[in-house]
């Protein structure tokens, strides 16, 4: 049984947002048919929220929530899954100069496993800080479809992966109700935790999925007849 997870969304944890987790639920619920997602992984900027409990609102809505974090790294952001004890003292979420291949190493080690977030975009993303920079080793993944892309961040990032073979996933980068699930990953077993998660993420049986609907494009002008 195949699971879609929408990999990347922000809670009003994170500053930048003001989505409260249970109005995300609502809203897949309603929105089961354009987004059939099984779960969303909240992905708080520079900070891991150990005590987060939302097995209530799981059971309430039937929708898996998991946990993980957005990481500021001198290659751009990065999401942090499997985070556990070892990795949160080893790392300070907070820090916003993470050295990326140390985070993408240590937390192999302990764990978990790192994929680079909208590498596409410009400052934040892998691919501007490649021009400038060796490629980093042993990425997993990078994210392809990020729902918050502007008009040419995905393109550049699909670049990117034909050049260096990455796996790709796919996440809303939601901040608001109405993005989450737009973007999401279909990986081929059937997750149950974070575990589930980080394992499926390492094998490489999965691939993004982008609900978004089809840009109309630009009609083009008709001149005017002249009698």
């Amino acid at each position: 049984m195949a699971t879609i997870l929408d990999l990347h969304s922000h809670s009003e944890a994170s500053e930048d947002s003001r989505a409260p987790v249970e109005a995300y639920l609502n809203w897949i619920k309603l929105r089961r048919r354009e987004r059939p997602v099984n779960g969303i992984v909240l992905t708080e900027h520079r900070q891991w929220n150990a005590a987060g409990d939302y097995r209530e609102l799981e059971d309430k809505y039937g929708i898996m929530i998991l946990k993980a974090t957005e990481a500021e790294t001198d290659y751009g952001h990065m999401l942090v899954f499997g985070v556990n004890e070892d990795i949160a003292k080893r790392f300070d979420f907070a820090n916003i100069r993470i050295p990326a291949q140390e985070l993408i190493d240590e937390v192999a080690r302990m764990g978990g496993v790192v994929v680079p977030c909208h590498p596409g975009r410009p400052t934040v993303g892998l691919c501007e800080h490649y021009a400038s920079k060796p490629p980093l080793h042993n990425v997993v993944a990078v994210e392809l479809l990020n729902g918050g892309s502007r008009r040419g961040e995905d393109e550049r990032t699909a670049e990117l992966v034909a050049k260096y073979g990455y796996r790709t996933t796919g996440g809303s980068d939601s901040h608001l109700v109405s993005l989450i699930g737009v973007c999401a990953t279909r990986f081929e077993a059937d997750i149950k935790d974070i575990e589930g998660l980080v394992r499926e993420l390492k094998s490489g049986r999965y691939q993004p999925v982008d609900f978004r609907a089809p840009r109309k494009p630009v009609p083009r002008a008709v001149p005017e007849q002249t009698a």
